[in-house]
C-alpha cells in the first residue's frame, strides 16, 4: 500500500485520483502512527520549503519518516517541494532539510534564461534520463512532464542525478539514492507520463 502524505502542502487527491484509476491501493496519512501500515510513501509538493518542514517538524511526521525511510528502507518519492526538502538547505528560506539526499536548492539565475516569464519554469518540458531505472520505464521522453518552478535541487554528488532538464542550464529534475526518489515536475499534472510514473513507483 502507498501512503500519501497530507502535510497540507500539495496536490494530494490529484495523486490520489490516479491511483483510484490504475488501481493501487494507497492510504492518505496525517498521523505518523499510520506510515507503519504502508509499503512505499509519497511526500507531494506546492508551496513553501521553510512551511513545509515546520509542519513536518511540528506533526511528528519528521521523526517518523526517518524511521520509515532510513532505516526501515521503505521506497519514497518527493514531488517538486516534496523532492527539494530531501536536500540539506535551500535558498527559499532558512529551515533544514531531511538531509535524504546530499545537496542545495538553489534559485534560477534568471540572467541564463531567455524563455518568457523566466520564473518560474512553467509548463511543458523533457527529462533526459542519466541512468536506466524503473521509474521511468515505459516514459515518453518526448512528451515530457509539467513543471512549476522557481527553484531547483543542485546535488553535491552526480551519482545521485537521475534525471536533467535543461532550462537556461542543465538542472536535476529527478534525483536518487537507495530508496529515495524525488522529482521536480509534477506527475499528476503530466497526463500519461505522470500516470505511467505513478504507476512505475507503485511497483519499485
Amino acid at each position: 500500500m502507498i501512503g500519501i502524505i497530507n502535510y497540507g502542502s500539495g496536490n494530494v487527491q490529484a495523486i490520489a485520483n490516479i491511483y483510484n484509476r490504475t488501481n493501487f491501493s494507497y492510504k492518505i496519512i496525517q498521523d505518523p502512527e499510520e506510515l507503519k501500515y504502508v509499503d512505499k510513501l509519497i511526500l507531494p509538493g506546492v508551496g513553501d520549503f521553510d512551511e513545509t518542514m515546520k509542519v513536518l517538524d511540528s506533526s511528528g511526521l519528521m521523526n517518523a519518516l526517518n524511521e520509515e525511510v532510513l532505516i526501515k528502507k521503505k521506497p519514497v518519492l518527493g514531488i517538486c517541494v516534496g523532492m527539494q526538502i530531501l536536500c540539506n538547505d535551500s535558498e527559499e528560506g532558512n529551515q533544514k532539510g531531511l538531509c535524504w539526499i546530499e545537496g542545495n536548492v538553489k534559485k534560477f539565475d534568471i540572467l541564463k534564461i531567455k524563455e518568457k516569464p523566466f520564473i518560474p519554469h512553467m509548463g511543458w518540458n523533457n527529462v533526459v534520463p542519466n541512468v536506466s531505472h524503473d521509474l521511468f520505464k515505459h516514459i515518453n521522453i518526448e512528451l515530457g512532464f509539467y513543471f512549476v518552478h522557481s527553484y531547483y535541487f543542485k546535488t553535491l554528488n552526480s551519482n545521485n542525478i537521475l534525471g536533467t532538464t535543461f532550462y537556461g542550464e542543465a538542472f536535476a529534475s529527478a534525483v536518487f539514492k537507495e530508496n529515495i526518489f524525488g522529482v521536480q515536475f509534477h506527475p499528476e499534472k503530466s497526463h500519461s507520463n505522470g500516470i505511467q510514473l505513478l504507476s512505475n513507483f507503485a511497483s519499485i
